[in-house]
């Protein structure tokens, strides 16, 4: 088997945090390394988190960069529903590993660049603000060669915001990212909220998956629990939904996630509607799509990915 060069750009944030967890033990991907972004939290804390998940999930083999501490244009805004640290009430231990000395923007080049020479492109996934993509992207255009596809969560297009009431959060960041972005040329695949609504982390699924996580079991039940929104008039019942998660499911398992192609626009120019990702269904703008949107997911199955990647977490050596 020949595993799957990626990188994952973040900003950790609960959801991340399950997304990160699950890669490090998924063969399938061979994880170059991670890149923080200012988003959930500011840049600061999404390095301390990347750096303290690397070490919870035992990787410390895998790089960690730091990269813009701001959106382009706007001012920084900050995830709602992750806590003070960004990963709930959880405490982890004081990273031991620290952040790499290059900045993320130039890891990402040079990752790009060398992949390109190789002809063995990279898969970005990107689960927070698009700034270090969109930067990375303006400083060397030519970067598209080494990059297979950009699988994003990110947007909302027949499902209403969720944080304001026409935007999703990682858009909404860096409006201006996104565009950057979705305006590249390259083969995006999105998971908007439309998707991943479609799969809630209930009290009963996160019991389950924190179960079977052997011994990250119990700082991963933690976040678990912090992420229950108990919305159920927006949700259908109490839990959250598995935002970020989705992006490593669909790599791992891309037949339990259906896709409708359009083209994308993103709005960076209005103050109520800021943020907001707008979809060419049905080929109105006279412009080609530029993403596959996931509009369909099989909830269960991926429930079940989740639970069968987690359990490979051992339960620690007894002493």
């Amino acid at each position: 088997m020949t595993a799957l060069p990626i990188i994952i750009d973040c900003d950790p944030g609960i959801d991340d945090a399950i997304a990160i967890l699950t890669a490090f033990v998924s063969p399938e991907l061979e994880l170059l390394g991670i890149t923080a972004v200012c988003g959930n939290q500011p840049l600061e804390r999404t390095v301390r988190n990347t750096l303290q998940l690397c070490e919870l999930g035992g990787r410390t083999d895998v790089p960690v960069f730091a990269g813009c501490f701001r959106p382009l244009l706007r001012e920084p805004i900050h995830g709602q529903f992750h806590g003070g640290s960004g990963l709930g009430n959880t405490v982890l231990p004081d990273p031991v590993k620290a952040a790499e000395g290059r900045h993320a923007v130039d890891f990402l080049i040079e990752s790009c660049r060398a992949a390109a020479a190789s002809g063995r492109k990279l898969t970005l996934c990107t689960l927070g603000p698009l700034t270090n993509v969109a930067v990375a992207l303006r400083m060397d255009p030519a970067i598209a060669a080494g990059i297979e596809r950009i699988v994003m969560m990110g947007g909302a297009y027949r499902e209403a915001g969720n944080r304001t009431m026409a935007a999703e959060f990682n858009i909404l960041a860096d409006p201006h990212a996104a565009h950057i972005m979705l305006s590249s040329g390259l083969p995006i695949v999105a998971l908007p909220l439309d998707a991943t609504h479609q799969v809630i982390l209930t009290p009963g699924h996160a019991a389950q998956l924190s179960g079977a996580a052997g011994r990250i079991s119990g700082p991963l039940g933690e976040m678990m629990a912090f992420w229950d929104r108990n919305d159920v008039r927006r949700y259908g019942a109490r839990g959250g939904p598995l935002h970020d998660p989705l992006v490593i499911a669909y790599l791992l398992a891309p037949d339990l996630f259906g896709t409708e192609t359009a083209r994308v626009f993103v709005e960076h120019d209005s103050e109520l509607c800021l943020g907001q990702t707008i979809a060419d269904w049905y080929g109105k703008s006279g412009q080609h799509p530029n993403a596959e949107i996931v509009t369909r997911v099989d909830a269960q199955g991926v429930f079940d990915l989740f639970h069968e990647r987690l359990s490979r977490y051992v339960p620690e050596a007894l002493t």
